[in-house]
């Protein structure tokens, strides 16, 4: 009895075991075709990612070159587009210095009186257009008043003396008076008239003209003190109440119409440039305008330190752009004697998506932007490294348009993408 119970409780384990076993292989064969299926639809997927992004970038690169634009021959006349063949032409090297801008020494007058007095009235202020001749103060001058008495001394001393010389010849022509008395008649109006020029250079050399005083001897003496040239008052130290003299400086006046630009010329340089030489100077202010000058003045001594020597540059100035202080930059051109090269005029030449662009004539409508590489730059000309060749047809005049009509296609693509 107790062996059969034993038998049966073998037969049942055995059973139970290959029930569990059974079911364990059945689950791991499931879980297996399904990581299977899982991994096969990444790879498909993964495939198709690869596939797409293909597809997208090579769109990316069709679109991503400088773009070209058609423009018909009436639209390109009223645009002021004009086509012309590239050639070869000799650049003039440049030399390039910095410099800063000073007023003409040469044309800077210190306004100060020719004598002492006290300032009664101020007439112009700093920043003052003047002209030569131009009244700036009035002082109230003792020293003049005593120039002034004698002149009305000396002017009526004259007076006497001519009228004495006149009554005497009449009294010899009817030989009432002796011929002697003639002599010293005419001598004392010599003496006086000698007398009264005296006195009147002396008023002039104060800043009075004689023209006007005459029947002034009453009036309060007061001397204008005149500017001696055109300008601007660049200082002002003139105030009403104050005394002045010859020694004291009242204003500055500069003519700016034209000023001097100073520069460094390295040491290596000094053969190139000589005076005569023709400059071109911008400043930061205006980075457009390009002003002509020339060298007038180059030292005789080189600087220790920098090895440089330092250059005059007189350049005209409309519109006084260019003030003192102001730092400037000075191109100094060299004779053309290089090889020649293809050279482009900087108008031609435009900025698109980061790359330099000269518009290429395709046809007779149609426009190619084509990426060039620049060299140097000197007269309003660009040398063409690469990207064009000679003869070829390029957008001389009106390439900015050209470069807005591509923009704008650009612009026109993104948003019919977008949509």
């Amino acid at each position: 009895m107790k062996k059969k119970g034993i038998l049966i409780g073998v037969i049942l384990a055995v059973a139970l075991g290959g029930g569990f076993l059974y079911w364990f292989t059945n689950v791991k064969n499931s879980e297996g075709e399904h990581a299977g299926q899982k991994e096969a639809g990444h790879k498909e997927e993964t495939a198709e990612g690869r596939e797409g992004d293909k597809d997208g970038h090579e769109g990316h690169d069709e679109h991503g070159e400088p773009g070209s634009v058609r423009m018909s021959a009436e639209m390109q006349k009223q645009n002021g587009v004009v086509v012309a063949p590239v050639h070869k032409q000799q650049l003039a090297g440049v030399i390039s210095v910095t410099g800063k801008v000073e007023a003409n020494a040469d044309r800077i007058a210190h306004v100060s009186p020719r004598i002492s007095g006290k300032i009664v009235a101020v007439r112009a202020s700093l920043g003052d257009s003047v002209t030569a001749g131009q009244a700036l103060v009035t002082l109230d001058s003792v020293e003049l008043g005593e120039a002034l008495n004698r002149y009305h001394q000396s002017w009526t001393k004259h007076a006497l003396a001519r009228s004495n010389m006149e009554r005497i010849k009449a009294l010899v022509e009817k030989k009432i008076a002796a011929r002697k008395d003639i002599l010293q008649a005419e001598t004392d109006f010599k003496i006086s008239q000698t007398e009264l020029h005296t006195d009147e250079e002396r008023l002039s050399l104060y800043g009075v003209s004689s023209s006007g005083l005459k029947g002034s001897a009453h009036r309060k003496p007061l001397l204008p003190v005149r500017s001696p040239i055109n300008g601007v008052i660049t200082e002002k130290h003139a105030i009403v109440g104050e005394l002045s003299d010859p020694s004291k400086s009242l204003y500055t006046v500069a003519d700016l119409s034209s000023v001097w630009v100073m520069v460094d010329i390295n040491e290596k340089d000094l053969a190139k440039v000589h005076r005569g030489q023709a400059a071109i100077v911008t400043v930061g202010a205006f980075p457009d305008s390009k002003l002509k000058g020339r060298i007038t003045y180059i030292a005789d001594l080189v600087d220790e330190a920098t090895r440089t020597v330092k250059a005059r540059i007189e350049v005209a100035n409309p519109g006084r752009k260019l003030k003192p202080e102001m730092f400037a930059t000075v191109e100094l051109a060299l004779a053309a004697d290089a090889a020649p090269v293809l050279a482009v005029p900087e108008d031609a030449l435009q900025d698109l998506d980061g790359k330099k662009v000269v518009f290429v004539a395709e046809n007779e409508t149609e426009f190619a932007a084509r990426e060039v590489q620049p060299g140097r730059m000197t007269g309003g000309m660009v040398e063409i490294v690469s990207g064009l060749k000679e003869g070829e047809r390029y957008a001389i005049k009106g390439s900015f348009i050209l470069k807005s009509e591509v923009k704008k296609g650009e612009m026109t693509d993104e948003h019919g993408h977008g949509e």
